[in-house]
């Protein structure tokens, strides 16, 4: 409620706030709008496609007449894998000059004209997706610009009044462009499926479509838990595979080629891998430092957590597979 309602606050009378905002950061000395000069247009429109279509349509009529307009939530459509994704921005602002920014107005908290770097990087992260999906917009359009600086827009303080920053976001950019890149096809995943598979909840049994989500393979990690309602299917899978990912990302990260529990124990213990490869060597030397802590536990009569100092990604691993087994 909090957010909707310093949204509102930024956006009244025609956004004559926000375009002064936005003048003071990224016009410089130029003087901001007045109220009456800057074209809202309704974006209204039935269904998905067509408010994307409409405010495509805003977007060019705004850029042909060189005049300031003010896109209150547009709706914009990014290809993800081959199939579109529907994006809504708080805002985006066009210029006399052709330049289209994006505004993002978030609820925490602009302290001594600094925010929370956390905060701000997931701002930045998500405003680099809606300048992409402006982008694909701006190449059908004369003369438009996107830009790579986003209009970061916060309460001041402790107060409800707002105060802007501009982000650079081209990094976030490249990476999402990389990502995007490296993403595979929905046509390439189902030309794997089994003939016949269908996952239509009206036209299935439930062993049928039990049958076709196995079909599909599983990448478990523990952020999945809440955001998708097949996580707990995943982690099951998972689970029985041992597969490492069970323990998160960042153990996955370190160890390398050893994808099961099972093949990290046996590196560790000295059953398996290579004793020069770096991962082995590493989870060898954080199980001899384990082996070490619990005999000395063992022998003083302390208890075992926490009997070293051991930290790191080595030593995690070998008491994350560890327990892993146990819970198994």
């Amino acid at each position: 409620m909090r957010g909707n309602a310093f949204e509102a606050k930024v956006k009244a009378d025609g956004g004559t706030e926000l375009m002064r905002l936005l003048s003071e950061r990224l016009s410089g000395q130029s003087p901001p709008p007045a109220s009456g000069e800057v074209l809202v247009p309704d974006l209204s429109a039935a269904g998905p496609e067509g408010r994307t279509a409409r405010t495509a349509l805003a977007l060019r009529e705004a850029t042909e007449a060189r005049a300031w307009a003010l896109l209150d939530h547009p709706l914009l459509a990014l290809e993800v894998a081959g199939s579109p994704a529907y994006l809504e921005p708080d805002a985006v602002v066009v210029r006399p000059d052709g330049r289209w920014t994006v505004v993002e107005i978030k609820s925490f908290p602009m302290i001594d004209g600094s925010a929370d770097a956390a905060k701000v990087g997931a701002a930045a992260r998500q405003a680099a997706v809606y300048v992409l999906a402006l982008e694909r917009v701006a190449l059908h359009t004369a003369g438009a610009e996107v830009a790579d600086r986003v209009l970061l827009v916060c309460p001041k303080d402790f107060s409800n009044l707002p105060a802007a920053s501009v982000v650079d976001v081209r990094k976030q950019l490249s990476v999402t462009r990389r990502q995007l890149a490296r993403l595979t096809r929905i046509e390439d995943i189902a030309a794997g499926l089994p003939e016949g598979t269908t996952f239509d909840l009206g036209h299935c049994s439930g062993e049928e479509l039990t049958a076709a989500v196995e079909s599909v393979a599983a990448a478990y990690a523990p952020e999945c838990l809440s955001a998708c309602e097949l996580a707990f299917h995943c982690r099951h899978r998972a689970r029985a595979e041992g597969a490492v990912e069970t323990l998160g990302r960042g153990v996955r990260g370190e160890l390398g080629g050893l994808t099961t529990v099972g093949a990290v124990l046996a590196a560790a213990h000295g059953g398996a891998g290579d004793p020069a490869d770096p991962t082995v060597s590493a989870l060898r030397r954080a199980a001899a430092l384990r082996a070490e802590a619990l005999a000395a536990a063992g022998a003083s009569g302390a208890p075992a957590d926490g009997a070293v100092d051991g930290s790191g990604p080595a030593v995690s691993a070998i008491g994350s597979a560890n327990e892993a087994v146990t819970c198994r």
